[in-house]
């Protein structure tokens, strides 16, 4: 089994009907996953792109994605150190720290995420998912 975390615009894209996860994988993420993908909708709203019926249908569809959500105090305490020593944002790195700890990849539709997490850990693309 391959532990793979996903940030918030991957759920969204996997709940958008992008790639879907394999049977030998397992989701893994900071607890503050669904709650950042939800302001990712919110701004979707806001800027025109999703009505509040197709974002409230996207939440409904990622809260039943299988993700393993973690939030313990050795998570927030390594985050803090790769935000440190990596200069990264805080919330950027719990994710770099949920995989440090407890997967085996990052996967992220981001480049940009993708971009700051190599180097620390180790990253791959969407192919990963399936």
């Amino acid at each position: 089994m391959t532990r793979i975390v996903v940030d918030p615009p991957t759920l969204l894209h996997l709940v958008d009907g992008g790639d879907p996860v394999g049977p030998g994988h397992r989701l893994v993420a900071p607890q503050a996953l669904r709650s950042q993908a939800l302001a990712l909708l919110f701004g979707a709203v806001g800027r025109g792109e999703l009505t509040e019926a197709e974002a409230r249908a996207r939440h409904e569809a990622m809260t039943a994605v299988r993700v393993r959500l973690l939030g313990d105090r050795v998570s927030r305490w390594t985050a803090w150190g790769i935000a440190r020593d990596h200069g990264v944002d805080l919330a950027v790195a719990e994710y770099l720290a949920v995989t440090r700890l407890q997967a085996d990849v990052f996967v992220s539709v981001d480049d940009a995420a993708r971009s700051r997490a190599e180097g620390i850990v180790p990253v791959g693309g969407l192919d990963l998912l399936r």
